[in-house]
């Protein structure tokens, strides 16, 4: 009966991961077959009750289950596949992933509102004001996949050989996709009402559980229905960037490609400041309760301001010259609170409190590791404020309580400072890459999030199994437990992803070398 999107959206990127894992066994990339080059993880779709999803006439023939575009009965009959191209075929896998993976989602998302949504045991239970946080502008977002996928298969319908797709990606993300920042900036309240209706009702909970029991749902959660508009608004990025790396140079497809990722990714980094703006906010406003200035007091909430890394280190007392000296007495706990743009050194007092003595701009920060101090001073760092706030150079010696947490601390102190590896936006031929084979949920602000088959440059690492990388697709970088990936040890694709990558972004690096000639000028 065709596969729902969290489905769908498993499969196709496990399926891309084990391309990766086979490419990266080979001594030539090109090795790989197009099937087997394809992540494309299409099904064919089926009527839900109360609303029959758009139909795509290639996916119309329910009893069969078609993974790609060239096993289609349609393609194999008409030859078209010995006069193609292989580079060609790839492309068709990739534009046909596209329409087929959208079909999925709006499957998914018709039984979000359907079974869901309009149950009338649960419209009995949920006041109005706790329906509109929970389903936000939902039927809005689903009115617009519909459009999307109706013009989509229109285009499908055309010609057997698929034209384009990321003009129409293009069009829709221009004109109608604003509505997924809506939803996702509902992100941060959607989850705190999930989780309080979840504690405080159990009708709810008891009407969610059955709902979640039916075989509609084959086995999904709730949530995961919920998520679903963040996630597909994402995954359409990467999606385009996979066909921005297969058409030809220089063509009218790269130039629509190019242009339709150009749009997306506006939409996906305002969904993404949505989310946080929602939550720095309040967490701005806990933290400025929490401080009491010892020093002149510095104003901490702020628009353009945010909280990178907060913790407790161990301050060393007394001159540098009894570093050599073996006892705990020579430390004292501070706690630090590091924000984008400021450092306020504290330390703990009673009631959950925090006495501030010190700070500094985080641009007048550096740095300093110490090496081969023994065991006592192990994961010892110089931190140097250039001007304190008392306008003078002040210095701290500081423990952090592992190896991967002294250098956690640095890189978030001194973000400009030399990692171990070279980073993307360094341009170099060769980087140690890991791609992701399990999802991971950052915990901290300094960690990342990752999906899986994400492929990350290794910027650092450290010897108790942790990862400084830097995601390629987006280029954001943080923290994550070297256990939920794998290396990728091929030179050769190392390089290949790399070469992809700055394709992709190459129309961002022609855009910034415009406004630094105008800047010049």
């Amino acid at each position: 009966l065709g596969l729902l999107y969290q489905e769908y959206r498993d499969k196709s990127t496990r399926q891309e991961i084990e391309t990766r894992r086979l490419q990266d066994s080979q001594t030539d990339p090109e090795e790989t077959s197009p099937s087997e080059e394809s992540p494309s993880e299409a099904e064919p779709t089926s009527t839900t009750e109360n609303k029959a999803p758009p139909q795509i006439s290639l996916l119309r023939n329910s009893n069969s289950r078609f993974n790609l575009w060239q096993d289609l009965p349609e393609i194999r009959s008409s030859g078209v596949l010995s006069i193609l191209q292989p580079d060609e075929i790839k492309l068709q896998e990739a534009m046909f992933e596209l329409v087929t993976s959208e079909a999925s989602y709006y499957k998914s998302l018709n039984l979000l509102v359907s079974h869901f949504m309009e149950n009338e045991r649960l419209k009995k239970i949920l006041h109005q004001s706790e329906a509109h946080i929970l389903f936000s502008n939902v039927l809005d977002v689903m009115a617009v996949s519909e459009r999307f996928l109706l013009d989509l298969e229109q285009r499908v319908e055309e010609n057997i050989v698929i034209s384009d797709v990321c003009d129409i990606v293009y069009q829709h993300t221009v004109n109608h996709f604003s509505v997924y920042i809506t939803y996702v900036s509902n992100q941060t309240y959607q989850e705190r009402t999930y989780k309080q209706l979840l504690q405080d009702k159990p009708a709810f909970r008891e009407v969610i559980s059955q709902l979640e029991l039916d075989p509609k749902c084959k086995g999904l959660s709730f949530s995961s229905f919920l998520i679903l508009p963040f996630q597909r608004i994402t995954r359409l990025k990467l999606l385009v960037q996979n066909i921005l790396k297969k058409v030809e140079e220089k063509s009218d497809r790269e130039t629509t490609a190019l242009d339709a990722h150009k749009e997306l990714e506006t939409v996906v980094k305002a969904c993404n400041e949505g989310v946080r703006k929602m939550s720095r906010t309040e967490q701005m406003i806990s933290i400025q309760k929490k401080l009491e200035f010892k020093i002149k007091s510095v104003p901490i909430i702020s628009h353009s301001r945010w909280l990178l890394k907060q913790g407790e280190l161990q301050q060393m007392n007394g001159p540098k010259t009894s570093r050599t000296l073996r006892t705990k007495k020579l430390f004292r706990e501070i706690y630090l609170f590091l924000f984008n743009d400021l450092l306020v050194i504290c330390r703990q007092i009673p009631g959950d409190k925090y006495q501030v003595f010190d700070s500094a701009p985080r641009g007048l920060l550096r740095v300093e590791e110490l090496e081969d101090q023994g065991q006592s001073l192990a994961n010892v760092f110089i931190l140097r404020l250039l001007e304190n706030a008392d306008d003078r150079e002040a210095s701290y010696m500081l423990k952090a309580s592992s190896q991967s947490e002294m250098k956690r601390w640095m890189i978030s102190l001194a973000p400009n400072r030399r990692t171990k590896f070279v980073s993307f936006t360094s341009r170099l031929v060769d980087c140690p890459q890991i791609q992701c084979v399990h999802p991971y949920l950052a915990q901290e602000p300094d960690e990342l999030s990752l999906e899986l088959a994400d492929v990350l440059n290794i910027l650092d690492k450290t010897d108790d199994g942790w990862i400084f990388g830097e995601r390629l697709h987006d280029q954001e970088r943080g923290w994550f437990p070297s256990s939920m990936g794998e290396e990728i040890l091929n030179p050769k694709i190392r390089a290949q992803n790399l070469k992809e990558c700055f394709r992709v972004h190459k129309s961002d690096d022609s855009q910034r070398r415009k406004l630094g000639s105008r800047n010049r000028q």
